[in-house]
C-alpha cells in the first residue's frame, strides 16, 4: 500500500511521492527530508516573529519600564499559537507581513500570562513543571509589567491598520477576539479554575492553550482574508490542538492522569477540522502540530548550533 508525501514550494502545484509500507532507505530519506522542510518552515516563522517583537520592544527611555518589558517577553518560553497565527493567514493565500502584528501580540498574550502564572513568591508551592523563565525583577515589577504587556499587545495591533490597504475592519475583529481570549472568557478562565484543587484539567487547558490558539488560528484567517467558514475552522483546530498541547504538559507533571484517549479523539477532531484544505502543503504542516511535531524551535536551536 502507497502512502503520499507531499513536497512543493508551490501551494498550487504540490509534488506527491509515493512510498511503500515496507521500511527501505528511500522512504527513509523522504521522511527526514519532509521532517527538514517542515521544520524550516516553523523555524522561519518563528524568526520573522522574533525579529517583529525584537523591533517593536527596544530597550528605550524611560528603561525601568521597557527593560522589564523586553527581559520578560523572550524570556517567556515560545507558544506555537503565534506560529499558528502566521500559518493560518498563509494558509487562506495572505501574505505574511500581514500577520506579523497578531502573531506578535498573541505571543505577548501568552507572555503575560506566563509571567503571572510564576511571580517569583515564596508563600505558595513551586510550580510544575520549572518554569524557564529567568527572575531579574521583583515581584511587582513583574507583576506590573505583565499588565502591561497585553494592552501594548494592541497597540501593536492598532499600529498596523492601513489605510491603503483597508484592512481596519479585519484589524478591529482581530483586536476584539484577543480582548475576549486574553480576558474571563478564555485564559484568565483557566488561570482562574486551575486554583481549585479538584479542576478539570481538560476545561482548564482549553481555556488557556484551546482558547490562545484558536484565537492566533482564527486572527492569522481573519487577516489573511480567509472565508467565514475557513476562519471558524482554523478556530476549531486550534482549540482542539491547543488542547492536546496543554493535556500533554499536564501529563508531563502528573504522570498518572489517564488522559491519552482524551488527547487522541482531540487529535481526530483537529484533523477532521482541515479537511477542506486538502492537498495544501501548508494545511499538511500544519495538521503535523495535532501530532505533536511542533517541537522544532528547540530541536532547530540546538541543530543549527551543532553546525557553528
Amino acid at each position: 500500500m502507497a502512502t503520499g508525501l507531499r513536497l512543493s514550494h508551490s501551494n498550487h502545484n504540490p509534488k506527491t511521492i509515493h512510498s511503500f509500507s515496507k521500511p527501505n532507505t528511500n522512504s527513509l530519506t523522504r521522511r527526514v527530508i519532509s521532517m527538514a522542510q517542515n521544520q524550516s518552515y516553523w523555524a522561519s516563522i518563528d524568526a520573522d516573529v522574533q525579529s517583529y517583537l525584537e523591533n517593536a520592544i527596544p530597550i528605550r527611555p524611560p528603561e525601568s519600564v521597557f527593560e522589564p518589558m523586553h527581559h520578560l517577553t523572550f524570556s517567556a518560553p515560545r507558544t506555537t499559537a503565534s506560529s499558528l497565527c502566521v500559518a493560518a493567514c498563509e494558509l487562506v493565500s495572505g501574505d505574511r507581513s500581514l500577520s506579523m502584528a497578531a502573531a506578535s501580540a498573541v505571543h505577548l498574550m501568552h507572555a503575560a500570562a506566563y509571567i503571572h502564572e510564576h511571580l517569583p513568591l515564596t508563600d505558595r508551592p513551586k510550580p510544575k513543571p520549572k518554569p524557564t523563565i529567568q527572575h531579574k525583577y521583583n515581584p511587582n515589577i513583574e507583576l506590573l509589567t505583565g499588565d502591561g504587556i497585553i494592552p501594548f499587545g494592541l497597540e501593536l495591533l492598532a499600529r498596523s491598520m492601513d489605510l491603503a490597504q483597508s484592512n481596519q475592519d479585519r484589524v478591529l475583529r482581530v483586536i476584539i477576539e484577543m480582548s475576549r481570549a486574553s480576558g474571563s472568557q478564555g485564559v484568565v478562565d483557566g488561570q482562574y479554575k486551575k486554583l481549585g484543587m479538584d479542576h478539570d484539567v481538560e476545561y482548564v487547558c482549553r481555556k488557556k492553550e484551546g482558547e490562545l490558539h484558536a484565537c492566533g488560528a482564527a486572527c492569522g484567517a481573519i487577516l489573511g482574508g480567509g472565508t467565514e467558514e475557513e476562519i471558524e475552522r482554523l478556530r476549531n483546530f486550534g482549540v482542539y490542538v491547543g488542547t492536546v498541547r496543554g493535556l500533554m504538559e499536564a501529563r508531563k507533571s502528573r504522570p498518572e492522569m489517564l488522559l491519552d484517549e482524551k488527547i487522541e479523539k482531540l487529535k481526530g477532531l483537529a484533523v477532521k477540522e482541515l479537511e477542506c484544505f486538502q492537498g495544501n502543503v501548508i494545511a499538511e504542516m500544519i495538521v503535523g502540530l495535532a501530532q505533536g511535531e511542533h517541537s522544532h524551535f528547540v530541536a532547530t536551536e540546538k541543530y543549527n548550533e551543532s553546525l557553528v
